[in-house]
C-alpha cells in the first residue's frame, strides 16, 4: 500500500508543466515548476520542514516548544503543518502589506498573528523582524527560524528542489528563473544545479523598491534603492545571509503591474491559478526573451497558489484602485463609436407617435424625455409595448402620459463593470455628460459589447 504518515510526507516531488499559450513568442522550451502542489500550497513548506528537522537536530528545538518566526504567510504555513504534526505552538509576525487570506490560513492551523507595519526599517522595534526578534528573548524553550540567515532554508533547495529539477529535465535545464526574496529557493537550487552543470544560467527575479539587484550589480547595499511596493513574497531591504550572489548571474527588475498582470493571464491562459511572485517571475523571462535561443530549456519557479491573492491581484477593484488594469469607461465606450452620434431625445409634449417613429427610424429601444437640458424622464420599447396595444388611441397622446423613470447620470469616466450593475429590467440604460455638456447614452448591449472585447 502507498499510505503517507503524515502530511509532511507529501512535501516535495512537485510537477514540472510546460508553458504553451502565455509563452508561446519565447524562443525555446519554457517549464514551470509549480510548488502550489505541496500540501501547505507553496515551495516554503520545503524549507520550513528543513529548518525545524535542523534546529531539533541541533538541540534548539525541544519538545513542548514554541516556533516564532517573522512570514509573508507561506513559510508560516509550512512551519504550522510541521508544528500540528511534531507538536509545537507557533508565533508568527507579519506586515500590513499581506493578503488577508494569509493571515486567516495562518490562524486557521492555530498560529498566533502579528501583524506589523510595513514601512518601517528593518531594524526598526515595530518592524516584523524585530518584533520576531523579541518574542524568541522572551519566551522560554522558544525558536526563532529565521528564514532569512538560516541556512537550512537554502539547504533544502540544495537537497530537493535542485535535484527534482535535474531529473525531470533529464539533465537538459539551461536556464534557471525564480525570484529573490529570502535567497533559500533561488541560492539552494542554482548550487545543485551549477554543481551539475556549471553552464546553467540562473535569473533572479527583482521588485523596483528593493535593493537586492543594485546588491547584486555594485556589493552597495544602498537603502536609496529601498521604497515601498506591493508585490509579495520576494524583493527585500536588506541582504539576507542566504545569499550566494556567485550562483547568480543576472538580477532582473519588474513592476508591481506588470507582475500582477502575468499571474492574472497565467490563471487564464494556461489554467495555473498561482501567486504573485509567479507572474513576477514569468514577467522578467519576457522581458530576457532576447536572450534565449530555440535550444534553451527553462525553468520558472511558481512558488505558491492563488488562493492567497483573491482580495488583490484576483480583485478587479482592487487592481483598479492601482492602476493595473486598463479600465474602459463611459467615455471609452462612447469614443469608440468613431463620430460622435448626437443623442436621440424627445420632448415631453411630443406624441407617442413620434416616439415610436424615432424608435424605428434609428434602431434604438431607450429614449430620453429632456427639455430645456433638464431629464424628465424617459420611455422604453418594452414599456411602449402594452400600452400601445391595449390602446391604440394612446399613439396621439403626449409623452409625458407615459412618462418611465429617468435614467440614471454616472460620471463620464464611470467604469464599464459599475455601468452593468445600473443596468437592469427596470432601467435599460445609463446618460452622462462629456466635458462639453454633451449628454450621452449607453444601453446593456453596449455594455456587453464593450465587456466582450
Amino acid at each position: 500500500m502507498d499510505i503517507k504518515n503524515n502530511i509532511l510526507e507529501t512535501i516535495g516531488n512537485t510537477p514540472l508543466i510546460r508553458l504553451n499559450k502565455i509563452t508561446k513568442d519565447i524562443p525555446g522550451t519554457i517549464l514551470a515548476k509549480v510548488d502550489y502542489f505541496n500540501p501547505g500550497n507553496s515551495i516554503k513548506d520545503r524549507m520550513a520542514l528543513k529548518m525545524v528537522e535542523v534546529a531539533e537536530k541541533e538541540g534548539k528545538l525541544k519538545p513542548g516548544g514554541t516556533i516564532i518566526e517573522c512570514t509573508s504567510g507561506n513559510t508560516g504555513m509550512g512551519l504550522a503543518l510541521a508544528a500540528i504534526v511534531k507538536g509545537y505552538k507557533c508565533i508568527f509576525t507579519t506586515t500590513d502589506k499581506q493578503s488577508k487570506e494569509k493571515m486567516d490560513i495562518l490562524k486557521a492551523v492555530g498560529a498566533e498573528v502579528i501583524v506589523c507595519p510595513t514601512n518601517v526599517e528593518p531594524d526598526d522595534p515595530r518592524s516584523y523582524y524585530s518584533i520576531a526578534r523579541r518574542l524568541a528573548k522572551e519566551i522560554p524553550n522558544s525558536f526563532h527560524a529565521n528564514q532569512y540567515d538560516n541556512l537550512a532554508n537554502r539547504l533544502a533547495h540544495y537537497e530537493t528542489t535542485g535535484p527534482e529539477l535535474w531529473h525531470q529535465t533529464d539533465g537538459t535545464i539551461t536556464h534557471l528563473v525564480c525570484t529573490a526574496g529570502t535567497g533559500g529557493t533561488v541560492t539552494g537550487t542554482a548550487q545543485y544545479l551549477k554543481e551539475k552543470n556549471p553552464d546553467i544560467q540562473v535569473w533572479a527575479i527583482d521588485v523596483y523598491g528593493s535593493l537586492l539587484t543594485k546588491y547584486f550589480r555594485t556589493g552597495i547595499i544602498d537603502m536609496n534603492e529601498v521604497h515601498p511596493y506591493v508585490s509579495e513574497g520576494f524583493g527585500e531591504d536588506f541582504v539576507p545571509e542566504n545569499y550566494d550572489m556567485s550562483v547568480i548571474d543576472h538580477f532582473e527588475q519588474v513592476t508591481d503591474k506588470d507582475g500582477a498582470i502575468v499571474a492574472r493571464r497565467l490563471a487564464k491562459e494556461e489554467g495555473l491559478f498561482c501567486g504573485y511572485s509567479a507572474g513576477s517571475c514569468l514577467q522578467g523571462l519576457l522581458q530576457l526573451k532576447e536572450r534565449l535561443k530555440p535550444s534553451d530549456v527553462v525553468v520558472c519557479i511558481f512558488h505558491d497558489h492563488g488562493s492567497r491573492y483573491v482580495g488583490k491581484i484576483y480583485n478587479d477593484q482592487w487592481m483598479q484602485e492601482r492602476g493595473f488594469l486598463d479600465v474602459k469607461t463611459f467615455k471609452d465606450i462612447v469614443s469608440g463609436r468613431g463620430k460622435s452620434q448626437k443623442l436621440i431625445s424627445i420632448e415631453p409634449t411630443h406624441t407617442v407617435a413620434e416616439a415610436v417613429e424615432l424608435m424605428r427610424k434609428y434602431d434604438i429601444e431607450h429614449i430620453p424625455v429632456i427639455y430645456s437640458d433638464q431629464i424628465l424622464g424617459s420611455i422604453s420599447e418594452n414599456g411602449l409595448f402594452g400600452k400601445v396595444f391595449s390602446n391604440p388611441d394612446i399613439k396621439q397622446a403626449a409623452v409625458q402620459s407615459v412618462l418611465e423613470p429617468a435614467f440614471p447620470i454616472v460620471d463620464f469616466q464611470t467604469p464599464v463593470e459599475k455601468l452593468s450593475t445600473l443596468i437592469n429590467k427596470e432601467n435599460g440604460a445609463v446618460l452622462s455628460k462629456d466635458e462639453v455638456g454633451n449628454f450621452h447614452i449607453l444601453t446593456k448591449y453596449d455594455v456587453l459589447q464593450a465587456l466582450g472585447k
